[in-house]
């Protein structure tokens, strides 16, 4: 079994699962929860449904691979910045329609972990990783 410090390696795995559950949800039952998230919602569009089900599959993969690898700053930029685009424009969708009134309210609940991944992956991106064991040798040397 893999056991790392690396604060990034959490991240992954909690993104990993988030995206799984989503996406699994979405590809195999679209005709049941799409309708419940958009009142009037045509079933014979529950392809819509399992193609971003499929995409949410593929990039909780690509955290999932990539768990054991150092993120942030200049490292792992590539998922860093995929995962943080995927976060950050679906927390703003998803603000944007519940602003508006046209998505259910219970969807302030799906926002939440959006918002807070988006946040973290933008931290990743702009600061640099969050290793604790690199934080420690550098009260070492000082």
């Amino acid at each position: 079994m893999y056991q790392s410090g690396v604060i990034s390696s959490h991240i992954s795995r909690v993104s990993a699962a988030v995206l799984l559950l989503g996406g699994a949800a979405l590809l195999f039952a679209p005709d049941a929860v799409l309708p419940a998230l958009v009142p009037g919602f045509p079933p014979a569009a529950a392809w819509l449904g399992q193609l971003l089900g499929a995409a949410w599959l593929g990039v909780a993969a690509m955290n999932w691979v990539q768990r054991a690898a150092l993120l942030g700053g200049i490292y792992g930029r590539p998922v860093v910045l995929a995962n943080l685009a995927l976060y950050f424009i679906s927390a703003l969708s998803l603000l944007r329609a519940l602003l508006g009134g046209t998505a259910p309210a219970a969807l302030w609940m799906a926002l939440a972990p959006l918002a807070v991944l988006a946040a973290v992956y933008g931290a990743l991106l702009l600061r640099g990783p969050f290793d604790p064991l690199q934080q420690l040798s550098k009260r070492g040397d000082g």
